[in-house]
This record gives structure tokens, C-alpha cells and sequence, in this order.
């Protein structure tokens, strides 16, 4: 396998996952579609830097190189950095915040520490404290379906402007990722169709092409490396 991943739960109710990987040799994967934000630690032949990551509508082939480390913090729908709104960092407009001292980075004219697979809620807890990142609990209501006395329009300029695309994107990401998640569990093609919601066998193949990379039997077969992916559910 050319990327190793293990993911854990956060203590913050702003994350959604905190997941590190690691490679073994270099070569080429594919970073499937994704609808949250997420910072990640790069830590590659002596070096060490800091990304910003905004959501991917499409699948995008990457190359991956050999014997690099990473950390990442994958925040929950509707949590965002103001300093750099999801819709300025979508598909792969990624920032890279520039170096302070050793073992540290500058945001927002201060420099801090990098953080790591262990400490990295106490590193979110800071960011909230000194107002850098934010959550936008309309959103929330947005996902389940809920009307909380804010208007359509109002919900949708919110929405895009917490998560940097549009909810319906968002439900076919996840729609997408969920469905790859169970063929890669075993789940039959035509299962996977009635579970994940799509209306037959050619819509699950078009989303998957254009979201994955991927049909659903080279899902199944696992042939080739995907980015981070986790248990998920469809959206209600």
C-alpha cells in the first residue's frame, strides 16, 4: 500500500476526525471529492510545513512522495477558519503558512507550534479561543433538514460561505464516499445502490467516476490508493 492511515476521534466538537498517515515509497494516488476543511502537518526529508485545505468537488490524481509523514485535522461541516474562507481554498487552492522558528509556523502574526496526532484538540481549543476558527450552527440545522426561521436564501448564502460549496455538492460527496466506504466493506453493487440512496447502477457509476475516480468494481478490487477516507452516512 503506498499511504498508511489511522484516524481517531477528537474531545472537539468542531472536528471531525484527526487522522495521520504515513508512505513507504512514492508514487500516485487519488484525492477523491471532499466537503470539509482540514489543516495537515507535511513532514518530508527534514522539512515540515503547514496547509490550509478548502473542499474538492472532483476527483484529482496526486503524487505522492516517498518516506513523507502527515497529520491532519479534519474539521466538521460549518467550522471554518474567517482568516481563509472555504470557498477561496476550493479544489485545491490549499494555503501554506509560512515559517517562524523552528518546529513552528506564523498565522495571524503569531507563531506557533505545529501540532501532532496527539495534541492536536488542544491546538483547535487555541485556535477558538483567539477567534480563528469558528462554526457556523445554522449549517448544522441546514444538514438535518431543519428550519430554525432563517430564510432559503439566507440559509444558502450561509451555507456557501461556511463550507465553500453548495448542499446539494455537499450530499453527493457524501453520498459518494459512503457508497465507496461499503463496496470497499464488501457490500454488493446493487446493495450499495438501495443503501446509498442512487436511483440505479449508472448513477452510481457516473458519481463514483466523477467523485471517486473509480467505477464500483475498481472500487471493490482496490487496485489503486485513495486519500482519506472513513465510516460515514449518507445525509438525511
Amino acid at each position: 500500500m503506498l499511504l498508511n492511515f489511522e484516524d481517531r476521534e477528537s474531545d472537539s466538537p468542531l472536528v471531525e476526525k484527526i487522522w495521520r498517515s504515513h508512505s513507504d515509497r512514492a508514487g500516485r494516488f487519488l484525492s477523491v471529492a471532499a466537503s470539509n476543511v482540514e489543516m495537515a502537518v507535511t513532514r518530508h526529508r527534514g522539512k515540515i510545513f503547514l496547509t490550509v485545505r478548502g473542499p474538492e468537488t472532483s476527483v484529482t490524481p496526486a503524487d505522492c512522495p516517498a518516506e513523507g509523514e502527515w497529520v491532519g485535522i479534519r474539521f466538521k461541516l460549518g467550522t471554518f477558519l474567517p482568516l481563509f474562507l472555504p470557498g477561496t481554498l476550493r479544489d485545491r487552492q490549499d494555503v501554506t503558512l509560512p515559517a517562524a522558528a523552528s518546529g513552528s509556523f506564523w498565522l495571524n502574526g503569531s507563531a506557533w507550534a505545529f501540532p501532532d496526532f496527539e495534541n492536536a484538540d488542544t491546538f483547535v481549543d487555541r485556535l477558538v479561543r483567539k477567534g480563528l476558527l469558528t462554526h457556523d450552527y445554522a449549517i448544522d440545522d441546514a444538514l438535518q433538514r431543519r428550519r430554525e426561521g432563517l430564510s432559503t436564501r439566507t440559509t444558502q448564502r450561509r451555507f456557501l460561505q461556511a463550507t465553500g460549496i453548495t448542499h446539494a455538492a455537499v450530499r453527493q460527496i457524501q453520498r459518494a464516499r459512503y457508497a465507496t466506504t461499503r463496496l470497499r466493506q464488501g457490500a454488493s453493487i446493487l446493495d450499495t445502490v438501495y443503501d446509498a440512496g442512487y436511483f440505479d447502477q449508472p448513477h452510481l457509476t457516473r458519481s463514483l467516476r466523477r467523485l471517486i475516480g473509480q467505477t464500483p468494481a475498481e472500487v471493490m478490487r482496490a487496485d489503486e490508493q485513495l486519500s482519506f477516507l472513513y465510516k460515514t452516512s449518507p445525509l438525511p
